[in-house]
């Protein structure tokens, strides 16, 4: 089966937290892994996600240790959008 990884950025504003995390994440940028796997025995070409993760610490920020956490995608979403709110 084929697979791939694509990597995309998210901002948040402010402080955030994704359900299942111990603590309160920093505002700031983040790196966001998407594992796909190609859908087989389609006529075209079709990616189904099977993994999200996300780069702790954010991006440019200084911690003891990097870890990629995974994540749910629609929590992720939530986040966003509860951070985009004024």
């Amino acid at each position: 089966m084929t697979s791939r990884t694509t990597q995309t950025f998210v901002h948040f504003s402010a402080p955030f937290r994704l359900p299942d995390f111990d603590t309160l994440q920093p505002a700031g940028d983040y790196r966001v892994d998407h594992d796909e796997e190609a859908i087989e025995g389609a006529s075209w070409l079709a990616w189904r996600r099977v993994g999200a993760f996300i780069h702790l610490p954010g991006i440019g920020m200084r911690g003891s240790t990097h870890q990629m956490v995974p994540i749910n995608p629609a929590d992720l979403e939530a986040a966003l959008e509860k951070d985009r709110q004024p």
